[in-house]
């Protein structure tokens, strides 16, 4: 039986030395979503993907994925969960050293006993998939900006995974190719039926291909909703985010000498 969510966030808190990162985040991702996940510089929302990925352990409070507590399953139960988990990295990610093809069916040769041929077959459809058919023989360093990013996802969804995770994917395309790549977000979710959590800071990338938008602040949900809500919020700090205003925080004195003398 599947489980009510893809994704459960409950309560979660996270700290970096003395640094409270995120603040009791409680977040639900249904099946077959796209979820943004937006907020300024420092705000935590690199954090919680860490998490996401099962890749940070939290001071305290559940993730379930696929209704799993990542933090109660054995490591073999968790390395069997991320096969259903594809990642495509902010900057691609690819081994220099392999051609794009190889880069592809690195995780078919880490998670199944599929023989060459049938892995280079599933290798060569994913990069189908992504328009970039023919260009399995291609070395990293042959390829532009915008091609590396759809190599690096048709590596992510190679093994059909239930959920595909994005860091940054338009940091550093232009307009066309990230338009492009938005494009295909939005038809892997159709298509294939996947939960997608995207972090991003591109607001037209975010209005494009969101369902819902989750928006951090100090490590805490300002605000989870639809598109129209979040652009309708009135909220003012979500405000500041959408139209880039800058904000300046009220400084408490005595925090504020802590810092400077180390006690804080």
């Amino acid at each position: 039986m599947e489980p009510e969510h893809a994704i459960e966030v409950e309560n979660l808190v996270t700290h970096y030395g003395t640094r409270k990162i995120l603040d009791g985040v409680d977040l639900t991702i249904e099946h077959g979503e796209i979820n943004i996940i937006m907020g300024g510089s420092g705000s935590g929302k690199s954090t919680l993907l860490r998490h996401l990925l099962g890749l940070h352990t939290a001071t305290s409070g559940c993730i379930k994925l696929l209704g799993q507590d990542i933090d109660k399953i054995s490591p073999s139960e968790l390395h069997d969960l991320r096969t259903n988990m594809g990642v495509s990295f902010q900057g691609g990610a690819l081994i220099s050293s392999m051609t794009v093809g190889e880069n592809v069916q690195l995780p078919l040769r880490e998670h199944t006993k599929l023989d060459d041929s049938t892995m280079g077959i599933m290798a060569r459809m994913k990069l189908e998939v992504v328009n970039l058919g023919g260009f399995e023989d291609l070395m990293p360093s042959q390829l532009s900006g915008g091609m590396i990013k759809r190599a690096a996802l048709a590596r992510a969804i190679v093994m059909d995974p239930k959920m595909l995770f994005f860091d940054e994917p338009s940091a550093g395309l232009d307009p066309v190719a990230s338009s492009e790549l938005d494009d295909l977000i939005l038809k892997l979710r159709d298509s294939m039926q996947m939960t997608i959590v995207v972090v991003t800071h591109e607001l037209e990338s975010a209005f494009k291909i969101a369902d819902r938008i989750t928006v951090l602040d100090h490590g805490k949900i300002l605000l989870a909703g639809t598109v129209e809500e979040v652009k309708n919020s009135s909220i003012e700090r979500v405000q500041d985010l959408l139209n880039r205003r800058s904000r300046n925080d009220d400084i408490d004195a005595d925090q504020y000498m802590d810092r400077l003398t180390g006690d804080a």
